[in-house]
């Protein structure tokens, strides 16, 4: 995935040969623990909707690479002390303190811990996502089609304005999405959404619910 800051993306993926990947309602909250710890450091979420067999995360991208301690806290770019060390983020990177990480690295961390999670608790071997986690920059159109949503989730969307639209057709599209799947009736009623938080029946701090507003984006 080629991702750039200060652009919209879609990111997806799911079960291998179209496999659950979520069994119970623990696993739906420890992967939501899984998205804060390894994608929030580096942007900002704008929607998410996790189904039984994959996931949708739209998000905001503020930095592309940050430098990570030893035992795997992220230092934060405005921060010149890290740790009660005292070490300065170029003396962390200097004296092997730290690392550099970047956003494609911490989305691959996050899907293989969950999958090593899942693999014990369902004592099976084996991939438990596809080899490929797919992205979609919503506010850069240059090569995508109207036709994008048609792919293997999705159907065909005309689109006046691209530039405009995108983001907004997405958002709606993430928290439909368990509408169009036949597993509930209405989208506030699937609890593992962002839905919920969005319309006010759930207080969830996952979102940013500014950066949303940035781009004119609300629930229908």
């Amino acid at each position: 995935m080629q991702l750039e800051p200060y652009d919209i993306y879609h990111i997806y993926n799911r079960g291998n040969n179209s496999q659950m990947i979520f069994f119970n309602h623990d696993n739906y909250l420890f992967f939501l623990q899984k998205i804060k710890s390894h994608i929030t450091p580096f942007a900002d979420i704008l929607a998410w909707c996790l189904m039984p067999n994959h996931f949708h995360l739209m998000f905001y991208v503020n930095r592309v690479e940050i430098e990570v301690l030893k035992n795997g806290s992220f230092i934060s770019n405005n921060q010149s002390i890290v740790s009660s060390e005292g070490f300065t983020q170029s003396e962390a990177l200097t004296n092997g303190k730290a690392k550099l990480r970047t956003l494609n690295d911490s989305i691959g961390i996050m899907l293989r811990s969950y999958s090593r999670a899942i693999q014990k608790q369902q004592s099976f071997t084996g991939s438990i996502f596809q080899k490929k986690t797919k992205a979609i920059c919503l506010t850069d159109i240059t090569g995508i089609t109207p036709a994008w949503f048609q792919a293997e989730y999705c159907t065909i969307i005309n689109i006046i304005d691209p530039e405009k639209e995108y983001p907004q057709i997405c958002f709606n599209y993430i928290h439909e999405n368990p509408v169009n799947a036949h597993l509930v009736k209405k989208p506030e009623e699937w609890e593992f959404s962002s839905y919920q938080d969005y319309s006010g029946k759930r207080k969830g701090k996952l979102i940013d619910r500014e950066r949303a507003k940035e781009f004119g984006l609300k629930i229908l």
